[in-house]
């Protein structure tokens, strides 16, 4: 599948905001962004005044971005969070909440969400007893995430027990490290979600 080989940090410096596509160097004096904070490129400090349109689409690619979803998936979720009876963005929003990878960076098994998605990838996570390798695949409510015995002594498993607690979870997930074990205990509202993205703008972009 393709997948954006770049360096992420042009990615943040493009948004104009930090995304945390790089752990813990996000939230060091070494992020560029805290260095450069304007976007990459020789127009980056005099780009023109952001127009409607424009401001649209750099939310949905921020969020795109954030949870490192490639267009046409995105745009897949979007229409899937459409036919849904509520608001499409909190749908939206709670569809890409509920993706394994990002369910596993949420509790704090990842430093990021790249770095979640390959460890999903490698097997190491079952769901509800099953192994499951598809960063993509969506939880559910009641759901049991677990990483695979024989992978609990893996380096960043045995980083995530020894770290646990330093990571805010969100409520609606259960962490227990001693078991390495995640609860899903339901799919997130929208007040639980902490992505710094207005949904509506993607859904205006979206609707045109």
């Amino acid at each position: 599948m393709a997948r954006y080989t770049g360096a992420d940090c042009k990615l943040c410096r493009r948004e104009k905001v930090k995304l945390f596509l790089k752990g813990a160097k996000c939230d060091s004096p070494k992020c560029p962004i805290e260095i450069r904070p304007y976007p990459p490129g020789e127009h980056g400090r005099n780009r023109p005044k952001d127009s409607e349109y424009l401001l649209q689409i750099r939310e949905k690619q921020k969020a795109r971005r954030i949870y490192g979803v490639l267009e046409r998936q995105f745009h897949g979720y979007y229409e899937e969070a459409a036919r849904k009876h509520g608001m499409t963005g909190e749908t939206l929003l709670q569809i890409l909440e509920s993706r394994l990878d990002n369910v596993v960076y949420r509790a704090g098994f990842a430093k990021s969400r790249d770095m979640a998605r390959q460890l999903v990838r490698h097997g190491h996570f079952l769901v509800n007893g099953t192994k499951v390798d598809i960063p993509s695949y969506r939880v559910t409510e009641n759901d049991v995430v677990e990483v695979r015995a024989k992978s609990h002594e893996l380096t960043p498993m045995i980083i995530a027990r020894a770290e646990a607690g330093e990571r805010i979870v969100p409520a609606w997930l259960e962490v227990m490290p001693d078991q390495m074990r995640i609860l899903v205990h339901a799919l997130p509202a929208r007040a639980q979600i902490d992505t710094q993205v207005q949904e509506q703008l993607i859904v205006e972009y979206y609707s045109k």
